[in-house]
């Protein structure tokens, strides 16, 4: 049963106290507060005030040192007592939390899966779920992507789910802590009106927020510095009027005295073409810009309109499809081919047939160039942190440079008495608020004393004042003939940095002739990456006979697709397995004839399918070639000294080579078309009869759902930790092989960090999500076996027979 608020009470805070190092230190140091039953309230203040402990402990989702706190009616916490288990679990079922980092709250990699989690936590009866699944997208907006991935979706999306996730558990209050953080102005508006729609029903909203012009529904603004409560009362609606129309599109700043930028062009675009991998429609379409030296440009856009796309195009981070780059004299990507044909190619869609050869890159010797005249602050600061302490991560660039260790140390101190971190320089980087974090990561690219600087979203997440020291810091650039340009959604900031804007794409509605006329604009198309259906098939029949995975006409989602997953892991392991039996040519054939066929009746695009096992095949070609020339048995074909090749080590080869080829693309297929949900549900199920004794299976399908979910987050990582080293010129990019092998184990130690702040913030969103370790569980998924089922088994049987008759004696 959801618990309540009391007596119009829904939080009560008294004297509460909270310290992350033993007392030393306090986040919270004696704070008092009521939060009245279906009231808004906002909480502001400085980066490290304590709005994120507070709004976790309001949430439920963390227990003071001192202090009682009562929440929905229940005494969760007493200073003399302690914390009340049993109390906060009863508590949370009537709480809802949602993060700034949307991707660290889905669970799962299907939207009406990562909605239907928190329900079924709740042990909400199966129509029930349905019901809240489809009335929580259509308060979001999201309901057409209800099949869809969720974590390959733009930002806004993603928080959209979260929320959607949220309202399906029919929360008495919801506690949002900077959900529009990284959020274009699009995007937030949408946020925003969530939070009007659960206002009007009654739901009491906390929402931790920078942004003044999000504070002018709420009912209470409270103000918090150094862990304490300083003010509280009405918004000022005049403060919060001027924040929202500061971000209103303004004509950018002749910057008044300063040196104006030479004609000459540090930046140079053409013709650029850009499709992420497995995508149809580019997310950078024959975009062409100039932008002179010490010009400061802003880059804005809708979230998906290619914004860091193009920054990371210009760091020779992501290479081209088409077109020319250059930077700071270095050639980035050099079209080949006349321009006006591959472009006319380009539009007709020859993209995708290899018709149009893809840019020559920058040579190494050109990489290592471009990184001393180029400094990129990427979006996400504490993916871009590495070293021991503050001070040795801001060395790394300029040790790179060669530059001697006085002149390092001088480089050091200036950046960081550059952005006033310099108390920070013996910290470890890992144990820095998120604002400090973007603060150390500008330093060591400012200390590399680049001729360009690009920074991605700088002041996301940052205090009025810290936002402040970041606009003083790209004037300051500019006055010394920096170049520099910076991604923002915010045209406020833009003005207060004196930057021209350019526009990428056009947001979702709006005409080409709406646009702003005193912006240049980018001719970059909407990227439709974040909003492609699922193509893998992965959903499979509840009880009602409806799929969850996207129609059967889609690529991948054929009967094959939707299949009960308990038949198809233990229908595809046997034939797997049995690969490993094979021995002869017939049999061979006969393997290859069921894969063709599994593949045609699965409706999966066979190239799809290699390249995602490309990597393992090449691997196998290896091995065929040893066992090619260290086989023997047979004729001998050829010989070069010791090297034999017979006719018994060509049949070696071929039959180990294609069998484990056999193993591999039947084991793809099976996983490209079955979603982690799936499996998890197939593992739970077939593990069931081991709940007698006493083993925990509900538990142990979980854990690998988020292993299956969080594996390319994690892999995006360590992408992200190898980039930052290489944009700041470090050896995994253009050293020896030995020193890019050293480089590349270095990449362990931020890795590991990375995976224990998502385990972090993953466990948050299971408490969050009301997950109970052995608690029953309702399932939106219903398994069933179907005629389809019994026909794939018979084929399978049949294949088996076909193989044990082909046997030679």
């Amino acid at each position: 049963m959801t618990a309540q608020p009391t007596d119009d009470v829904a939080v009560a805070l008294r004297g509460v106290r909270f310290s992350y190092d033993n007392g030393a230190t306090w986040a919270l140091d004696g704070v008092d507060l009521t939060v009245r039953a279906g009231e808004r309230v906002c909480i502001v203040g400085p980066n490290g005030s304590g709005k994120t402990t507070l709004s976790r402990i309001v949430a439920g989702l963390a227990a003071p040192d001192a202090g009682t706190v009562t929440v929905l009616g229940e005494r969760v916490f007493d200073g003399d007592a302690g914390p009340d288990p049993d109390a906060y679990r009863r508590a949370r079922h009537g709480i809802g939390a949602v993060f700034q980092n949307p991707e660290d709250q889905l669970v799962t990699t299907v939207v009406e899966d990562d909605v239907a989690f928190g329900p079924e936590n709740l042990g909400i009866a199966h129509a029930d779920i349905g019901r809240r699944i489809t009335e929580a997208l259509q308060a979001v907006d999201m309901t057409e992507s209800r099949a869809a991935d969720p974590t390959v979706m733009s930002g806004g999306q993603q928080q959209r789910i979260a929320i959607a996730g949220t309202m399906a558990m029919h929360p008495a209050m919801v506690v949002f802590d900077e959900p529009t953080a990284m959020l274009d102005g699009a995007a937030r508006a949408e946020v925003m009106a969530v939070l009007d729609s659960l206002q009007a029903r009654g739901v009491t909203i906390v929402h931790i927020t920078h942004h003044a012009d999000e504070t002018l529904r709420a009912d209470r603004v409270i103000r918090m510095e150094s862990g304490r409560i300083v003010s509280e009362g009405r918004p000022r609606r005049d403060d919060a009027t001027r924040a929202a129309s500061a971000d209103q599109p303004h004509p950018p700043s002749d910057g008044g005295d300063e040196p104006q930028p030479d004609s000459e062009p540090i930046i140079a675009v053409e013709h650029v073409f850009f499709t992420y991998p497995g995508q149809t429609s580019p997310v950078i379409d024959d975009l062409s810009l100039n932008i002179a030296r010490g010009e400061t440009v802003a880059l804005m856009g809708h979230n998906g309109a290619g914004k860091t796309t193009l920054a990371r195009l210009l760091c020779a981070l992501e290479r081209p499809d088409d077109g020319s780059i250059t930077v700071a004299g270095v050639p980035v990507a050099l079209a080949r081919g006349n321009r006006s044909d591959t472009v006319r190619e380009r539009r007709s869609g020859a993209a995708g047939t290899g018709h149009v050869r893809k840019p020559r890159m920058a040579s190494r010797t050109q990489r290592r160039a471009l990184r001393r005249h180029v400094g990129y602050v990427m979006q996400h600061p504490e993916r871009q942190l590495f070293a021991d302490t503050v001070a040795q991560d801001v060395a790394y660039g300029p040790r790179n440079q060669g530059l001697p260790e006085a002149a390092v140390r001088e480089h050091v101190e200036w950046a960081l008495q550059l952005l006033r971190i310099g108390h920070l320089a013996d910290r470890s980087p890992f144990a820095l608020s998120g604002g400090q974090q973007r603060l150390a990561a500008i330093a060591g690219v400012l200390a590399c004393r680049p001729d360009v600087l690009i920074m991605d979203e700088p002041t996301a997440g940052l205090d009025a004042r810290a936002s402040a020291r970041i606009h003083d810091l790209v004037r300051t650039l500019r006055a010394q003939g920096v170049t520099v340009l910076v991604i923002t959604h915010s045209a406020a900031e833009a003005a207060a940095m004196g930057a021209q804007i350019i526009t990428m794409g056009q947001p979702p509605h709006t005409r080409p002739d709406q646009a702003d006329a005193s912006h240049r604009n980018a001719d970059a198309s909407r990227s439709d990456r974040h909003r492609h259906d699922i193509v893998d098939g992965g959903g499979y029949p509840d009880a009602d006979g409806v799929h969850g995975g996207g129609a059967d006409d889609t690529e991948g989602s054929g009967p094959l697709g939707t299949l009960d997953p308990r038949v198809k892991m233990v229908t595809f392991l046997v034939l797997m397995f049995t690969a490993f039996a094979i021995s002869n040519a017939w049999q061979l054939g006969l393997a290859a004839a069921l894969a063709a066929g599994i593949i045609a009746v699965g409706r999966l695009n066979p190239l799809r399918l290699l390249a995602a096992v490309r990597l393992i095949l090449g691997m196998l070609v290896v091995m065929g070639l040893l066992n090619l020339f260290f086989a023997r048995g047979g004729d001998v074909l050829a010989a070069w000294g010791p090297l034999t090749i017979t006719t018994g080590g060509v049949q070696t080869a071929a039959l180990y080579t294609l069998r484990f080829a056999l193993v591999i693309v039947l084991g793809a297929f099976m996983m490209e078309t079955t979603t982690p949900t799936a499996l998890t549900d197939a593992i739970g199920s077939l593990l069931s009869p081991l709940r007698r004794f006493g083993v925990h299976t509900q538990e142990i399908a979980l854990v690998l759902s988020l292993a299956l979910r969080f594996l390319p987050t994690l892999a995006r990582e360590a992408h992200a930790v190898i980039d930052a080293q290489s944009a700041r010129g470090g050896d995994i990019e253009t050293g020896s092989p030995a020193k890019r092998l050293r480089a590349l184990t270095a990449i362990v130690v931020p890795v590991f960090a990375g995976t224990l702040r998502h385990a972090d913030n993953l466990a948050l969103a299971l408490d969050a999500r009301c997950y109970e370790e052995g608690a029953h569980r309702t399932h939106w998924r219903r398994m069933r076996v179907r005629r389809r089922d019994l026909l794939f088994i018979t084929v399978a049987v049949l294949y088996l027979l076909a193989l044990m008759a082909l046997q030679m004696p």
